[in-house]
């Protein structure tokens, strides 16, 4: 298995440059755009991983699985999809303007921008840091790495720059969507985006969705296997902003992008998967991880769609 997964990383290595790392976050710009990184855990607790697999990245729109987790297990679906739906969209993930189109201004899902902004807003806690506090307790227990924290330098630089995201949610407190003091809930999704992780802790938390919610390194179930069954759907349909469905023709499992390069992916009752290459293509995906993850499906026969 490490041979197989550190031969597929070396061969979708030299794909970096045909894409660029993100800089209009100006900490993200700093990433290392040749760096990939592909780890593999079981739902059986069998770990493997290849190339730059202690790469430090902040998992950014990643953390929007966390959130909504954890907004479906405090409040339920019918609260959190009363107020964002499930629907893919064509338009990019920081897309304003359906958002302003529709006669019913409700983000088409959880996992575009204006959606994630949404659903943190609804979490039932008081400001910004104890919103925080929820989300790094859980993305600690999905991946068994109770030392993850947010990344401060990144978190400042996406606080001070993130003006899209501020027209998005002054927008949704007009139309009532969003709940609360908007820049305080801002600052707690500025904070979840900045968590840094490594591969091998989002392959942990890919194999804990993919075991309906029990960590398979802690044993402890962190999640139903009803929330697990609605994150992976949404992750299939939605996961890879407006590329999902280029991705589910190539790869053919729910996985979910960041732009920090990171890409966590899921084989239901087999696996999770995670990978790193900071170099993006223009929809925001990862351009070796998209790659990796395509020939990992191919030779492992991991397709569910």
């Amino acid at each position: 298995m490490d041979e197989m997964l550190t031969a597929i990383v070396d061969a979708a290595r030299p794909r970096f440059t045909e894409g660029k790392v993100a800089t209009y976050i100006p900490e993200l710009g700093k990433a290392q755009a040749d760096a990939l990184g592909l780890a593999v855990m079981t739902v059986e607790g069998e770990g493997h991983s290849a190339g730059d697999r202690d790469y430090p990245f902040s998992i950014q729109s990643i953390s929007k699985l966390i959130s909504l987790a954890l907004a479906l297990t405090e409040l339920g679906e019918e609260r959190v999809f009363s107020h964002v739906g499930v629907d893919p969209t064509p338009d990019p993930f920081n897309s304003i303007m359906r958002l302003e189109m529709d006669r019913v201004h409700r983000p088409y899902n959880p996992l575009v921008n204006a959606g994630a902004i949404a659903v943190i807003s609804l979490l039932p806690y008081g400001e910004s840091e104890s919103r925080t506090a929820a989300v790094l307790d859980l993305a600690r227990r999905l991946t068994a790495n109770g030392t993850l924290a947010v990344n401060e330098s990144i978190y400042r630089s996406e606080k001070t720059t993130s003006d899209r995201n501020r027209a998005l949610a002054y927008f949704m407190k007009s139309t009532a969507i969003l709940k609360g003091d908007v820049e305080d809930v801002l600052d707690s999704y500025f904070r979840q985006c900045s968590i840094e992780a490594a591969v091998g802790d989002l392959a942990v938390m890919g194999a804990t969705l993919a075991s309906g919610g029990i960590n398979p390194v802690s044993g402890e179930r962190v999640l139903s296997t009803r929330v697990c069954r609605v994150i992976r759907a949404l992750m299939a349909t939605c996961g890879m902003y407006d590329g999902s469905g280029e991705f589910a023709i190539r790869v053919g499992i729910p996985a979910k992008s960041g732009v920090g390069g990171g890409i966590v992916a899921v084989v239901p009752r087999r696996m999770g998967i995670a990978v790193c290459g900071p170099s993006l293509d223009g929809k925001g995906n990862s351009i070796c991880g998209m790659e990796v993850l395509e020939e990992l499906s191919r030779s492992m026969r991991l397709r569910v769609f």
